[in-house]
Order: structure tokens, then C-alpha cells, then sequence
């Protein structure tokens, strides 16, 4: 198990009824994480459509977990 942070925003954000929070995980991946966080808090989007951000920089949903690690998920949004 490692723990990891997770910031939240938008519809996310919305979803979870908060912003950020730590989290214990086997999640591999920010797209193993996501599935665990999709199936206990019922997110509407799939991985397909978020950009994900660990520690600070744009990565790949198959980039390698670690222990303290920072994760954004970064959904779709509208502007005008």
C-alpha cells in the first residue's frame, strides 16, 4: 500500500464533495487509481476523457505510482 495525494476539480470536485484528500492505494497507475476512485464515488467520466497531472506535470494514464505521489485529474471544461 502507498499513499497518495489526490486534488480534485470540476464535476470531480462535485462528485466527491471535496477538493483534495490522501489515499491508500495498490493502484499501479493513475488509471488503475482512477478505476478504484470511479467505482467507489460513482464518476461519471472515463479515463479516456481526463488529463492526468503527477507531481505537477502532465503524464500518461500508465505512468508508475509511488509513495507520496500527488495525483490531478483533470476533467473536461467548458468555457465561453
Amino acid at each position: 500500500m502507498k499513499t497518495i495525494r489526490l486534488q480534485y476539480f470540476a464535476i470531480l470536485r462535485e462528485k466527491r464533495g471535496q477538493s483534495e484528500e490522501s489515499r491508500q492505494t495498490t493502484a499501479t497507475c493513475p488509471a488503475e487509481l482512477y478505476g478504484e476512485l470511479k467505482a467507489a464515488f460513482h464518476f461519471p467520466l472515463t479515463t479516456e476523457q481526463l488529463r492526468v497531472a503527477v507531481n505537477g506535470e502532465f503524464s500518461a494514464m500508465d505512468t508508475p505510482l509511488n509513495e507520496g505521489d500527488e495525483v490531478v485529474y483533470i476533467p473536461p471544461v467548458a468555457g465561453g
